[in-house]
């Protein structure tokens, strides 16, 4: 009965994790999204200014469709920015689009967790695909073999998210130090796009913490059937 309830209270309290988080970055991000630059920049203005301080004028900044996908991609060397973040001179814009352009600074660098996170990508990408082979592994060796499985697709995704975790942290701390360097953000401003940055980075901590504890959930399933 005890492992039961730890089986389940794991799975909840993961759970609690990740939507805590999800509503945090949620909330941080309309409320900035409303307060105004002084500097009047939008986020695409802001993204080509850093760009091209650091010397990255080869980099191109365009619009990508959804709310919050924003990313740089390292192998087109492009930085996409979401239709709000793009177009709007807040707090918010601002502060995404100088994080996305942080991870361009770090692949300029060569920054080393960001190259171990890329050069991970492939073999995530490979035994995530197993997965969707879990079915078949689950009827050959049963719930066991299903388990196993199971276990070895966290473990890969959970040394993904610790690698990922610096790179994210870094582009941050990177995109504050040019928004202020840069004159983009005074004082007062820095603070409020800090809390944008904390936010969006306690998702990645939030998944990696919620991974976790569903590897533990699934080792007390995995001793209970041995035993």
């Amino acid at each position: 009965m005890d492992e039961i309830l730890v089986f389940y209270g794991l799975a909840i309290l993961g759970f609690i994790i990740v939507l805590w988080a999800q509503i945090n970055i949620s909330n941080n991000y309309k409320k900035y999204r409303t307060i105004k630059v002084k500097s009047g920049l939008t986020g695409q203005e802001v993204a080509r200014k850093i760009l091209d301080a650091n010397g990255l004028g080869d980099v191109h900044v365009v619009e990508t469709r959804g709310e919050l996908t924003d990313h740089y991609d390292p192998k087109r060397k492009v930085v996409r920015l979401s239709t709000a973040i793009f177009h709007e001179d807040s707090i918010s814009s601002v502060g995404v689009a100088a994080h996305e352009c942080g991870h361009a600074i770090q692949d300029k660098e060569g920054y080393s967790f960001m190259r171990i996170r890329s050069a991970l990508v492939p073999f995530v990408n490979l035994v995530s695909y197993l997965g969707y082979f879990g079915l078949f592994i689950s009827i050959l060796g049963g719930l066991t073999g299903y388990l196993k499985l199971s276990i070895l697709i966290l473990v890969v995704t959970i040394l993904f998210q610790l690698v990922t975790l610096p790179v994210e942290f870094d582009a941050s701390k990177r995109a504050k130090e040019q928004l202020i360097n840069l004159g983009i953000v005074d004082n007062s401003e820095h603070e409020k796009v800090s809390k944008v940055l904390f936010a969006a980075a306690m998702t990645y901590v939030a998944g990696l913490i919620s991974n976790l504890l569903q590897l533990l959930r699934i080792i007390i399933l995995l001793k209970g059937r041995d035993d």
